[in-house]
């Protein structure tokens, strides 16, 4: 997501991050890229104009102009507007009430509501550590909830079951009684969707909220419509009391409109992210963290959190041990590296929240992506245990051999082994100080000041 975005502004403030001084000649070129990349991102033209006028204003106020360096003062009044137009802060969900708490889904068909359900419904049962109920209210396609029967088993949450002869009043007052006997935390109502806004989904939907006063009602909506997402948004806004925004499909739309356009038209915030079709694709949004992206900065927070959620701790203090008593890191342990990553979204999804990466980000994945960490992972699994263990004893017959046996050529051997060194003295570096996940806190610290620019955190990767 905002990659077309991310370039062209990133292209456009650098011009003026090294000026001494800003004129309203230099400010005035800069704000009409930035106004021109925000267009071409489909954020909708309200915001635009909001938006470059707030920068505009402060950019040639006392803040800037008296900054000895304003040009980087520049760059971060055009972070801090975009964390403004997206909502300062992460919303979270409010569940402060008696059990269960109700949360209701509303929005069009194919926006991706029923799997959004399943994943909150993880995301509730995993980390904030809530039982959970859903149910689906959606009549007219009984194929939803046999969908949300088979996704409810996969990520391990009570079902209610319903069908498309029943009214969906009923089926919700239903879902409610079930998990007010069974002390469920939470139930999340799917409701129905139509292929655009009408009079009678919108009776209907109003009908449903009247009935069961849900606490959170939340607007799902595919951030691939740009801008149409933002209109849409504020049609549901004005028939329903919308606490809030789901956008999903984030991970197939480069452009990113929809993520600076809702808030401002709609007036509620956006709560999650959908970055994939897994169940646990899922991101609570943080307008602070994907302004940073925006502009280039990464998102180092998110990252660690991540990397603490995701990588595997026992085998990471069990790397940590071993390299804290002097042993090397050998093979397998880069194995097992190279799986944690691809569980944290391979090479694409650490780059994109790394600091100061730019147009290197994508230098690095056409010469570490993801297909070639399967190779990667190939060569060592055609391996001997030895070998793994003691990657200097592969000579070159034994490299012709692992060759063979993974598909590849001698020179991609040669390469991993190189690689293998390279990481070896990076782990010696941040192992002794806890693995993986302080791997990614020392990334942190390598952040330039004032944001972009600045090498690459992995230097040559």
């Amino acid at each position: 997501m905002f990659e077309n975005l991310q370039d062209r502004l990133s292209g456009s403030l650098r011009k003026i991050t090294g000026q001494a001084r800003l004129t309203e000649d230099n400010i005035k070129d800069t704000l009409r890229e930035v106004r021109m990349a925000l267009l071409e991102a489909d954020v909708a033209l309200p915001v635009v104009k909001d938006f470059v006028e707030s920068v505009r204003q402060r950019a040639i106020g006392q803040e800037v102009q008296r900054s000895l360096t304003p040009g980087q003062v520049f760059v971060k009044v055009v972070q801090q507007e975009m964390e403004r137009v997206m909502g300062e802060a992460n919303t979270g969900l409010n569940l402060s009430v008696a059990p269960p708490a109700v949360i209701m889904m509303a929005g069009l068909q194919g926006a991706g509501k029923t799997t959004t359900v399943a994943k909150l419904a993880r995301f509730l049962k995993e980390r904030q550590k809530k039982s959970v109920m859903v149910v689906s209210a959606d009549i007219y396609r009984p194929a939803a909830i046999k969908q949300l029967e088979t996704l409810a088993n996969e990520v391990g949450v009570e079902f209610f079951p319903s069908s498309a002869d029943q009214d969906p009043v009923a089926i919700a007052e239903g879902a409610i009684s079930a998990a007010r006997k069974k002390h469920i935390d939470v139930v999340i109502l799917d409701t129905a969707g139509r292929l655009a806004i009408d009079e009678m989904m919108m009776g209907e939907i109003s009908r449903l909220h009247a009935a069961v006063k849900p606490i959170e009602t939340l607007f799902v909506v595919d951030a691939m419509t740009g801008q149409d997402a933002a209109n849409t948004a504020k049609a549901f806004n004005e028939a329903l009391p919308l606490t809030g925004v789901v956008l999903t499909k984030t991970d197939g739309d480069a452009r990113g409109g929809a993520a600076l356009s809702v808030r401002h038209i709609t007036g509620k915030p956006i709560k999650f992210l959908g970055v994939g079709e897994k169940s646990d694709a899922l991101e609570l949004f943080h307008p602070d963290r994907v302004a940073s992206r925006i502009l280039g900065m990464g998102d180092v927070l998110s990252l660690i959190e991540e990397a603490e959620r995701k990588l595997d701790q026992s085998k990471a203090e069990k790397l940590t041990k071993k390299i804290k008593k002097g042993k090397s890191f050998d093979l397998e342990d880069f194995r097992d590296q190279l799986q944690q990553m691809k569980s944290m979204g391979g090479i694409g999804g650490l780059m994109d929240k790394l600091p100061g990466m730019g147009q290197m980000a994508k230098v690095a994945q056409q010469q570490v992506n993801d297909k070639s960490m399967g190779q990667m992972e190939a060569i060592i699994c055609s391996m001997t245990s030895k070998e793994r263990r003691y990657p200097d004893t592969v000579n070159n017959s034994r490299k012709r051999r692992i060759a063979n046996g993974s598909g590849s050529q001698i020179q991609d051997v040669n390469r991993l082994l190189k690689q293998h060194k390279q990481m070896q003295k990076m782990m010696k570096k941040f192992g002794k100080k806890g693995g993986m996940a302080n791997m990614m806190r020392g990334l942190g610290g390598m952040m330039p000041p004032g944001g972009g620019g600045g090498q690459p955190p992995f230097g040559r990767m």
